[in-house]
């Protein structure tokens, strides 16, 4: 076996109902803290879906000031006014309460207010130099496993992306309450859970620092998410379907933090930033794709998972397991009802030229790849989806 490492969040909790009591857990994590910044997005504080975490919060003498202005995919403006608005108010704790993009806002906040070191400083793999603030944070969709990770992706041109990838990203607690996730729409049920499964999926398959803990977790994830996912779209209130769904995003954001993503995120990366679609559906429109495109090179692997997944179906060699389990992944994303098609997202012939371009740029993610992927593959890639 090779040597490897495994980082993640030190304490998790699982808990429906916990957002109810979130100041009581606070206030176990931190006994002598006094202000804790959360960090959310205007629909998540305007719906009043926060309003009995924040009553808690009061109940325990937390002082709360609230950045509720947090976007998809956040600019690097966004990130920066949050963290003057956070360091006005003197924060010592920072929530991250949403979706990823609340979560990797957290994150940025916590080690851009005690340091010198600007954002543009921290772009890249372990250039994170400073501590962090006390770091807290709760999903309220099962996808990114932001919670557990140790990235942020900021956006930093009208269609560029970077990310920061640094330990020092990892929190202190996660806290994964289900009755957040209760009348998800289907639409936003089904792309975060696709998301989960691609971190599932690339992890598995990752050709640096796969490991025995991240195998085992991505294992687990694909079994639950893909057991789930139609339960959880057809029934925006199955307690344990979106149980299930929670747990599974973040064992497969545990997996994907120790054994990197690959080609898929490459390639939706372009697919987000050019046409603004939702992360987890730029996922899903190419999974497929690439997934065939990867199979000669990762075939034993994929074979593994549908050995997993489908132990009543996927029968005969590695080839024709791996088939079925691709076959098997289109299923359930026709079943979901999201678009399949990049076509139905906006995308014209004419922009798969650009497209293949800027994935090129994604080098941080192609290199854990299992197969080389090329400008002319990735223009055959998204020709393919299209």
């Amino acid at each position: 076996m090779n040597a490897f490492r495994f980082q993640t969040v030190p304490t998790v909790v699982v808990e429906f109902g916990a957002a109810r009591r979130l100041g009581a857990l606070l206030r176990e994590q931190y006994p002598t803290g006094q202000r804790v910044c959360v960090v959310t997005d205007g629909f998540l504080h305007k719906s009043g879906l926060l309003a009995p975490a924040l009553a808690d919060l009061a109940r325990h003498d937390w002082q709360v000031s609230v950045i509720d202005d947090v976007i998809a995919d956040p600019p690097e403006h966004v990130v920066l006014e949050a963290a003057q608005r956070a360091r006005a108010a003197d924060a010592q704790i920072v929530l991250g309460l949403g979706g990823g993009s609340s979560m990797d806002v957290a994150k940025l906040l916590a080690v851009l207010l005690p340091g010198s070191q600007s954002l543009q400083e921290m772009y890249g793999i372990k250039k994170v130099t400073g501590t962090r603030l006390p770091l807290v944070q709760m999903p309220t969709t099962a996808g990114t496993g932001s919670e557990v990770t140790a990235v942020s992706i900021v956006t930093t041109g009208e269609t560029t992306k970077m990310g920061v990838v640094s330990p020092q990203l990892f929190a202190d607690l996660a806290i994964l309450d289900a009755e957040l996730t209760l009348g998800l729409p289907r639409a936003a049920t089904a792309a975060t859970g696709i998301d989960a499964m691609v971190h599932a999926i690339e992890a598995y398959t990752s050709a640096h620092l796969k490991n025995p803990i991240s195998d085992t977790l991505a294992v687990r994830a694909l079994e639950l998410l893909s057991r789930n996912l139609l339960s959880a779209c057809n029934d925006g209130n199955h307690r344990a379907a979106r149980e299930a769904m929670l747990v599974g995003a973040m064992f497969a954001g545990q997996a994907f933090a120790n054994s990197p993503v690959a080609a898929v995120h490459a390639l939706a990366y372009p697919i987000g930033g050019i046409f603004h679609v939702a992360h987890g559906l730029s996922n899903a429109l190419v999974l497929s794709h690439v997934m065939r495109f990867n199979a000669p090179a990762a075939s034993q692997h994929y074979a593994e998972l549908a050995d997993v997944i489908l132990p009543t179906q996927a029968a005969g060699s590695d080839e024709a397991k791996t088939d079925a389990l691709i076959r098997h992944i289109e299923s359930l994303i026709v079943e979901t009802a999201i678009p399949r098609t990049l076509r139905e997202v906006g995308v014209k012939q004419t922009d798969l030229a650009r497209m293949a371009s800027d994935a090129m740029l994604q080098t941080r993610l192609l290199v854990n790849n299992p197969r080389e992927v090329t400008q002319a593959d990735a223009f055959a890639i998204y020709s393919a989806a299209f």
